[in-house]
């Protein structure tokens, strides 16, 4: 593969957000830089933002793991946003959809909107952890590109693991992505159940933080406490 550097002009599509990135490989998908990233506090939905102390800000990641449309509002005024996530830690990438039932050409323009979108607010100094979504096997020559390799990602589980039948495709997808990025540590959202998990204890520490709803049930504050 090879990694290019390019100045974009049309502005038809978003193409601020890519201004300065460099692109990888045939589908020039926008990459992601390894940061210096310490593992969160906590992680809050970008829909709940606003329940958090200015005090705590600064402990916590933003992520968005929810439907597309509470947080594809980001694209038309992403300024706006920046400012708000500005007082936070930093951000997970967002999680765009890849639904095995849509078309592959808008799977992989979702992985390229997470990079964009990702690669924005770290160019404007917002720590950004990548997450990291595939769909079956078919996501896997994309679902891994723009990202550098031995980093810390997120990743989530919630609705993604609740038949065997997804839970074998998660699995495989975990699998590939330990085997192609070598993470140092994975966050996960969401439930992180044996069978999908054990196999892998020995290859990389996750961290896990169970999602919003079934810890405010819980009256916890941060998932991994």
């Amino acid at each position: 593969m090879i990694i290019i550097a390019k100045t974009v002009v049309d502005d038809g599509f978003a193409a601020y957000l890519v201004n300065g990135a460099e692109f990888y490989g045939r589908w020039e998908i926008p990459i992601i830089k390894k940061d210096l990233i310490e593992i969160p506090k906590d992680i809050v939905p970008f829909d709940k933002v606003k329940k958090i102390s200015e005090e705590d800000r600064k402990k916590v990641f933003v992520h968005f793991y929810m439907h597309d449309l509470t947080f594809r509002r980001i694209l038309s005024d992403i300024d706006k946003y920046f400012h708000l996530l500005s007082d936070f830690g930093g951000i997970i990438s967002p999680d765009f959809s890849l639904y095995i039932d849509m078309p592959l050409c808008l799977q992989l323009t979702n992985v390229y909107l997470n990079r964009a979108v990702g690669y924005y607010f770290q160019s404007k100094g917002i720590k950004v952890i990548p997450n990291v979504r595939w769909g079956d096997e078919r996501t896997f020559e994309f679902a891994f590109l723009g990202l550098e390799k031995e980093s810390v990602y997120a990743i989530s589980t919630v609705a993604c693991i609740r038949s065997l039948e997804e839970k074998n495709r998660f699995k495989k997808g975990l699998k590939e992505m330990i085997k192609r990025l070598k993470p140092k540590q994975i966050i996960v959202n969401g439930t992180r159940p044996e069978y999908v998990f054990k196999d892998f204890y020995k290859d990389v520490e996750f961290i896990n933080f169970e999602c919003w709803t079934s810890r405010m049930k819980k009256g916890k504050v941060n998932g991994n406490k």
